[in-house]
């Protein structure tokens, strides 16, 4: 074998890496009988295995033979460091006597216990210990494929680094290498190796007995393009072989010897790589450059693949698809490049303006492809919520497609009911996340759950307001006032257990246990019985086992954050079952795929390509002396992704200018095609057809624009009692009158809101009440009714002594004017005028020394302004003035003379800081407001007008009458006010 040449090839980007491997595998391997049973293929992940098994079936599809014989698979990875190399099979005849692995979860939970034994009391809380020891255990992976020892984070070149790097950097270095050592020890100990460490002797072991002992049978390693020392050792033992072979995916042999060695060089060990700038390391060829120095092998030695795939490409567009992604000082070339050099057949590039259009746009695609018989259509994108809006946009032409990335745990059904549960426990039984559990999908499927759904909906009304106290307890009078005591016993025995105090620790295993047995209690099996409850049940089940062997413990509170960390680590695939030529990839999963047609989606900066983060462990200028690739090495493999997309037949390139969060930068890949193609070629390949499209499938037949509402209910209907509340409102905008009173719509509070004035309003008033009954303090009434409210103790603590300093300022005024003497308060009274009955309650009625009345209104916000008091719409003291002249209030007799508004809120004039008085009348120097002698006549001249008009006339109940008055918002979407407000003929 000294001297021949390896057996090394690449498959171009156009032809179509899986069914080009396919073509030429089946003539040079196949057997007869056997078929390729006694060939070996060696592909880079599981995601691979399906890919060429479908390519093989297609291959002899098109040949017309019935069965098949496929080779035997072995997975030893996927392309980026960032994922784990995979097991190298028993296939390859690999040694029995490696160590075996430690397992990842352990380690996870171990490391964790390290770092909290050297930080001390610095370490941080148990969610963001265990996010560290995760992330320490990436880079301990990252160094170990890399071949790197960890003796070798303390040679020279390291050591002299650290004078010019920050102090942060050199604390995590030395808490690296302490944690390390004492990990190191404890696998020695027992008899283990890190799972990356044994891959790499696996693969030695490998490699070595392939080197000795031949296999008569082929082997073949296809579309591997780790650049992993220890994968590149067995890679180049196999291109070595009699009947070995390796082929990669999309290496640029057309490239110029000059442009190659821009990249910069790699000695192949990877202790001294020196990268000659970080660009190189963007270049989509790095990385391939990399693995074959590694294996010691020259592009020179690599041939072209000698056959084509179904799915073939325009060959043509490789030389532009080399062009576009070459390095800097190359890219000039681009301003002498001819226009038949700069031609991309067959691409288009779509621009939308938002996600939501761009994810429609990606579907009318879809489906317009499916039209064709036979067609494939493949969506690529990094962006999952894009992915998972292509899906339901297609849902509505009863297509269904999988999207082969998954989910997170954390976001699938099940997922959601183990974080709901971790977040009841933590919470105390809060409002939002009790709701959301009881009323989840999986409680209570089948026959129950109208029952239970009923019960958990009548609770949810009586919850909606301010937070009530922690706990299950003060929910129990919540769920018997709503009628379902009963049901809400089995809920607290099923929660009970969880109701732990937030700062108590407990184990994690044990954790787990109380919110596995809560969920079956809750969902049964049904917990478990899906996809994604197998995922959890194998999360939860291996998370408990290691957890038990390490004794960890964390607080109850932080028991939401470690989960939800753990479950965003699974992936869960949908089952099969979506339509059989539509596939959505995420950017792994697309690799070595291939379609008729392929889109490539969210092309902007962030995500394709992501941005790089730094790792959090070691400086950038370490790893750089380590010899590890920096961040922006994924960018290359990015880039990497999308050339071998660009190989297909049909491409179409995607993105949005925006986003939620507004404008977004367009991905560099975007901008490079933009700029190779320039100004002349650009505009004939972008498709704004499709986005035309896109923007009128919602478009429906133009209707007459929304009237403004003016119902006209019937006599009957009008004929409702009158609050002095009402009153003004019926004033200001009779609309919010008519859907109130007439049509009995009231707004529900959201669950855990912030205090409402009316909240605070109805609290204030039944202290004030007891205290001028003499039944107690303020102090102690206050307490009493707080507790009575059972309002949230942190509500209770920020909003006493505001209430307090209010209630002080209250108390202080009356004590100051003792001839002013309070004869009612909180009394409530009803007249009848011109046959409606007007009703009221006084907040407070003051008997004068000259045996007038004061007619006291208590606010928590702020009061009505002068102007709006001349023009009728809060003339609410002079109706209660109109009711207390008719002795309205029982024994309460006398003529009304002052009217008051005593305000609870800030004040700079107060003592206390809270509380002042305003009155509606106009007298001293304020210029606006209702003379005191025509206050009374006023108010009866607006109560005449509104009956006469809306309660015992005809008069529409119009929106927004009055423009210029203060309203409230609760009714707007209801009078679709957006619709015709500030139209010509809609302005009021």
């Amino acid at each position: 074998m000294a001297g021949a040449r390896p057996e090394i090839y690449s498959i171009a980007a156009h032809r179509g890496f899986a069914d080009a491997l396919v073509a030429g595998l089946v003539p040079r391997y196949s057997e007869a009988h056997f078929g390729l049973a006694r060939t070996t293929l060696i592909l880079p992940s599981a995601r691979a295995m399906r890919t060429m098994g479908e390519a093989f079936i297609r291959h002899f599809g098109e040949h017309g033979q019935q069965g098949l014989l496929m080779p035997r698979m072995a997975v030893v990875g996927d392309l980026d460091l960032d994922e784990t190399l995979g097991p190298l099979l028993d296939s390859l005849g690999a040694a029995l006597d490696v160590p075996p692995a430690a397992d990842p979860t352990y380690r996870w939970l171990r490391l964790a216990e390290l770092i909290r034994k050297h930080r001390g009391d610095g370490a941080p809380g148990e969610a963001g210990l265990l996010r560290l020891a995760f992330t320490m255990g990436q880079v301990m992976d990252r160094l170990l494929v890399e071949d790197i020892a960890p003796e070798q984070l303390v040679k020279k070149e390291v050591l002299d680094l650290l004078p010019e790097v920050s102090t942060h950097w050199i604390h995590g270095l030395k808490l690296f290498m302490a944690v390390q050592d004492d990990w190191l020890e404890e696998l020695q100990e027992r008899g283990e190796v890190d799972a990356a460490t044994r891959r790499n002797l696996l693969f030695d072991a490998a490699a070595q007995r392939l080197r000795e002992n031949p296999p008569a049978t082929p082997i073949i390693a296809a579309g591997v393009t780790s650049a992993a020392p220890a994968l590149a050792r067995l890679l180049r033992v196999i291109a070595d072989l009699p009947q070995g072979a390796v082929v990669l995916p999309d290496l640029d042999l057309s490239m110029s010897q000059e442009v190659w060695d821009e990249l910069g060089e790699a000695d192949g060990q990877g202790a001294e790589t020196p990268f000659a700038r970080d660009d190189a390391l963007t270049h989509p060829q790095y990385h391939l450059k990399l693995l074959l120095n590694r294996m010691g092998v020259a592009r020179a030695e690599v041939e072209p693949w000698h056959r084509a795939g179904l799915g073939k490409g325009p060959p043509e567009r490789s030389h532009a698809i080399s062009s576009l992604f070459l390095p800097p000082e190359a890219s000039k070339a681009w301003a002498e490049l001819p226009s038949e050099k700069r031609r991309l057949a067959g691409v288009r590039m779509m621009e939308c303006a938002h996600p939501e259009e761009e994810a429609q746009a990606i579907a009318l695609l879809v489906r317009q492809a499916l039209e064709e018989p036979g067609k494939r259509v493949a969506v690529i994108t990094p962006d999952r919520g894009l992915a998972g809006r292509v899906v339901q946009h297609l849902k509505r032409w009863n297509i269904e497609a999988d999207d082969t990335a998954g989910r997170p745990l954390a976001q699938t059904p099940a997922g959601r009911v183990l974080l709901l549960l971790a977040e009841v426990a933590a919470d105390q039984a809060s409002p939002v996340e009790l709701v959301a559990l009881l009323e989840h999908p999986l409680v209570r499927r089948g026959e129950q759950r109208e029952a239970w759904l009923k019960a958990a909906r009548a609770l949810e009304l009586r919850l909606r307001g301010p937070r009530p106290e922690p706990g299950l307890e003060p929910l129990r009078a919540l769920a018997v006032a709503a009628g379902h005591g009963d049901w809400w016993q089995e809920v607290e025995t099923i929660l009970g257990p969880l109701m732990l105090p937030p700062e108590q620790k407990l184990g994690l295993a044990e954790a787990l246990d109380l919110l596995a047995t809560a969920g079956e209690a809750l969902c049964g099996e049904d917990l478990w019985s899906q996809e994604d409850g197998r995922t959890l049940a194998r999360m939860v089940e291996n998370l408990r086992l290691h957890a038990r062997a390490t004794e960890t413990r964390l607080a109850v509170e932080e028991l939401p954050g470690v989960l939800r960390d753990a479950m965003d680590r699974e992936a869960v695939r949908p089952p099969y079952g979506g339509h059989p030529r539509i596939a959505l990839y995420g950017l792994l999963e697309s690799r070595m795929t291939r379609a008729d047609l392929v889109i490539c989606a969210g092309l902007n900066e962030g995500t394709w390509p992501a941005t790089p983060a730094a790792d959090p462990v070691l400086a950038p200028a370490i790893l750089r002396v380590l010899g590890v690739p920096g961040a922006d090495f994924r960018i290359g493999l990015a880039a990497h992704d999308l050339a071998g997309a660009l190989g297909a037949p049909e491409v179409v390139l995607s993105r949005a200018q925006r986003d939620a969060g507004g404008p977004v930068i367009a991905s560099r890949f975007w901008l490079r095609v933009q700029a190779l193609l320039g100004r002349d070629l650009l505009p004939r390949y972008m498709d704004g057809e499709i986005v035309s499209m896109a923007q009128a499938v919602d478009e429906g037949e133009s209707l007459p624009a929304h009237p403004r509402p003016d119902p006209k209910p019937t006599a009957a209907q009008r004929r409702e009692n009158l609050s002095v509340t009402a009153l003004d409102r019926l004033r200001s905008d009779p609309y919010q009158f008519y859907a109130q009173k007439i049509l009995k719509l009231r707004e529900l509070d959201l669950l855990d809101a912030e205090p409402s004035p009316a909240w605070q309003g109805t609290l204030a008033h039944a202290i004030l009440e007891q205290w001028h009954q003499g039944t107690g303090t303020l102090e102690e009434l206050a307490e009493h009714h707080l507790h009575e409210m059972r309002a949230h103790p942190l509500m209770r603590a920020l909003w006493r002594p505001r209430l307090m300093k209010a209630l002080e300022w209250i108390k202080a005024q009356i004590e100051a004017d003792p001839a002013r003497v309070p004869v009612a308060w909180e009394v409530e009274g009803e007249v009848t005028f011109k046959g409606v009955t007007i009703t009221g309650k006084a907040d407070r009625i003051d008997l004068l020394p000259d045996r007038s009345l004061a007619i006291v209104d208590y606010k928590t916000g702020s009061p009505p302004s002068g102007r709006e008091v001349e023009a009728g719409f809060a003339m609410q003291l002079g109706t209660l003035g109109l009711m207390a002249t008719e002795g309205a209030f029982g024994d309460v007799r006398g003529k009304p003379a002052v009217f008051e508004y005593w305000s609870l809120g800030k004040s700079d004039t107060s003592e206390t800081g809270f509380g002042y008085i305003k009155t509606p009348l106009k007298i001293g120097n304020k210029r606006t407001g209702i003379a005191a002698d025509k206050f009374l006549p006023e108010a009866q001249r607006f109560l005449t007008d509104a009956i006469d008009r809306w309660i015992l006339g005809e008069e529409g109940f119009t929106a927004r009458l009055n423009p210029a008055a203060k309203v409230y918002a609760e009714y707007d979407h209801l009078m679709r006010l957006d619709e015709w407000m500030g139209r010509e003929d809609g302005d009021a």
